[in-house]
């Protein structure tokens, strides 16, 4: 049964972060230059013990559903999956000296704010760099590109940074 709602409450997120990107935060742009991909919350959310296969469909899933409304071709798909293919090396990155515990989950309460700022800007500025450069197609423009990847990986981290210290619970772990 725990399972059957786990998978309940993965599929209402999933919906919830599309919906809310495709109908509301698609719109807002910071000066022709920043765009914020709220629907990377649902994917960088996901609990730290999710097997790398169901990251992966769930990135391509997550991608491709951006795809279909964007008319990108994949682009969204092709970056969603670069970001959760990198995301168990970063997480392999910043393990705390004691290792996670299996239910642990990325939240900046539980896990602190350096943890969290450096998880999210690492993971946020890596799926920007390769979305806007594959959408460049070339380096004729990398200045501005460069530029954009910047304000986008700004703008997206703090929208998910409020996310979190919003609707995320302060649940701290036994010790």
């Amino acid at each position: 049964m725990r399972g059957a709602w786990s998978l309940l409450m993965q599929v209402l997120r999933f919906g919830l972060y599309a919906g809310l990107h495709v109908l509301l935060i698609s719109k807002l742009e910071l000066f022709g230059l920043g765009w914020c991909f709220l629907y990377l919350g649902f994917l960088l959310f996901l609990p730290i013990a999710t097997p790398i296969v169901v990251q992966l469909v769930l990135g391509f899933a997550m991608g491709f559903t951006m795809d279909l409304f964007y008319d990108t071709g994949g682009l969204h798909a092709a970056t969603a999956v670069l970001l959760m293919y990198l995301r168990p090396w970063v997480l392999r990155l910043l393990t705390p000296r004691d290792g996670y515990d299996a239910a642990d989950a990325v939240n900046v309460h539980q896990m602190g704010f350096q943890w969290f700022g450096v998880y999210l800007v690492l993971l946020v500025a890596m799926h920007h760099a390769a979305f806007f450069l594959l959408e460049l197609g070339s380096l004729r423009a990398i200045g501005l590109t460069l530029l954009k990847i910047l304000i986008s990986t700004l703008f997206t981290g703090l929208t998910l940074l409020i996310i979190q210290l919003l609707f995320f619970p302060a649940r701290r772990r036994g010790r």
